[in-house]
């Protein structure tokens, strides 16, 4: 039995903390395959000035967009098992090779251009075209490693999905959006970067000690993120894809059909949708992203039922979400990783680290809340990445990451950074700059030559981490020596950059 007056409630606990505080908010939507039932909301869309944040406040949903692309390209009968080489030219050949499911399902290894971009020392608040962005990764010596091993989230593959369905449609892909959502008479569009006007838009914040900041994104939007319009919007739209209404009728099941790695194995990571449960419940999702934009989306499809969450801070979106839905369901959370070993743990060679706090996890940068399997193990709530780990003594951790069989040993205090570390690098193909001092400090590549400072953590093995921010954002690439002498810089999203060791000018006696 469905509670919607219990459901309704936790939604106006979540929306009357953002009222209280004064300061961004959200909304939350519930809804079924009617449509909306409940809408709720509290704090500003644009502090500023007052502008209170309703259910038809238009909002950025970031990665919450990708489903929509996928939608578009299955309509448009786009085979997915064709290489993208089929409708793309002047790729990298290990780019152009890869079939485009595998671009989309995350398994395709395709380095993200935006962590790219930042390991050059490019801000993402740079403000960079889709032609700009594109001619980098044409440019891109490989992959991240061979396609089909391993789930790790990299949105290129959804930029590159989109030039695919651009060559199909012949239009450009705001006018697909606009077709679709004209269907169901839905205010989500898609605007191309945030120097595109959109009427109404909430603006999104980020806390800096205890003030409040403007987000900001400069790179272009792309399918993988762009879309933008309100949580009732979403709802609605979320409600038509489980009902299968007009064009999406049984869309949802083949968003959400199994995709498997190349031992057959399933991934959680379907088409811009993210499967999990809630107890014995199927749960289909997704969250997005952006600085000063928090998201989540999450549904039941066996009961009808959803919830959207949509804010303009940066919070947890996911848990809210499935606060919401598991008072909807009659379900209980999650119990908390209780006894879960804190601190900093890294495979025995590879640039492979993790980082565990008391409920979450941080897998080569990729953060995801940690909760109790119920079986004395850990297991993340996948906003993006599945993990599953288990303790096996005091300072190991062994399981599966991304569909990868991990084990990763507690990182000793007090390691030594390697002799072998210290030294200027330049990149191979951009030209960015590495320095790094005996002590540990390193000048990382930044805004092109100012560069930034951070202090590395030395791992075993020749292997620092480094440790970059950015407005709400954190970045720590693993910088790994190589058996031929160069440097290799690695995080989550993206390892395809190489360093050689400059050789320092003698002095004149």
């Amino acid at each position: 039995m469905l509670d919607w007056a219990r459901a309704r409630a936790e939604a106006a606990s979540i929306t009357e903390s953002w009222r209280q505080e004064g300061g961004p908010g959200g909304a939350v939507v519930i809804f079924d395959s009617n449509g909306v039932r409940e809408a709720l909301s509290g704090g500003f869309a644009v502090i500023e000035h007052g502008l209170a944040f309703t259910p038809d406040t238009t909002n950025r949903f970031a990665s919450i967009s990708k489903h929509i692309l996928a939608t578009l390209l299955l309509q448009a009968d786009v085979p997915l098992d064709a290489a993208l080489g089929t409708w793309l030219a002047d790729l990298p050949e290990a780019f152009a090779r890869l079939p485009l499911g595998r671009a989309l399902d995350m398994t395709g290894a395709l380095p993200d251009m935006m962590e790219v971009f930042w390991q050059r020392g490019v801000p993402y608040t740079a403000s960079l075209s889709a032609s700009e962005i594109l001619a980098v990764a044409q440019r891109l010596p490989s992959l991240n490693g061979e396609p089909g091993l391993e789930m790790a989230y990299s949105n290129t593959g959804w930029r590159l999905g989109q030039l695919v369905l651009q060559k199909r449609l012949g239009i450009d892909y705001a006018e697909a959006v606009d077709r679709l959502m004209a269907e169901f008479d839905l205010p989500i569009r898609f605007p191309q970067d945030e120097t595109e006007i959109v009427p109404g838009l909430a603006t999104g914040y980020w806390r800096d000690g205890e003030s409040w900041r403007r987000g900001r994104y400069g790179f272009h939007f792309s399918a993988s993120g762009g879309i933008a319009g309100s949580a009732a919007g979403l709802a609605r739209w979320a409600s038509a894809l489980l009902a299968g209404r007009g064009s999406l009728a049984g869309m949802l099941e083949r968003l959400t059909a199994p995709r498997a790695f190349t031992d057959g194995s399933a991934s959680v990571y379907r088409l811009g949708l993210v499967c999990s449960a809630l107890e014995d419940v199927a749960l289909v999702g997704h969250g997005g992203s952006l600085p000063g934009y928090r998201n989540h989306f999450l549904m039941a499809p066996a009961h009808g039922v959803g919830v959207v969450v949509l804010t303009n801070r940066e919070e947890d979106a996911l848990w809210l979400s499935l606060r919401v839905l598991a008072a909807l369901l009659g379900r209980d959370l999650p119990g908390p990783a209780n006894d879960a070993p804190t601190g900093l743990f890294a495979a025995e060679s590879g640039p492979y680290w993790a980082e565990l706090a008391p409920d979450s996890i941080s897998f080569m940068g990729g953060y995801e809340r940690l909760v109790s399997d119920g079986d004395n193990g850990l297991r993340s709530l996948p906003a993006y990445l599945d993990i599953r780990l288990r303790q096996t003594d005091n300072d190991t951790l062994e399981g599966t990451i991304g569909g990868v069989r991990r084990r990763l040993s507690r990182v000793p205090a007090g390691t030594a950074l390697d002799r072998g570390l210290p030294g200027r690098w330049r990149e191979r193909i951009f030209g960015a700059e590495i320095r790094i001092h005996p002590d540990g400090a390193a000048v990382m590549p930044w805004a092109g030559d100012a560069g930034t400072k951070t202090v590395l953590t030395a791992l075993s093995g020749g292997r620092a981490l480094a440790d970059l921010s950015h407005g709400p954002w954190r970045h720590r690439p693993c910088l790994c020596l190589q058996a031929d002498g160069s440097l290799h810089l690695a995080s989550h999203r993206a390892r395809v950059l190489q360093f050689d060791r400059i050789a320092e000018q003698g002095t004149r006696s």
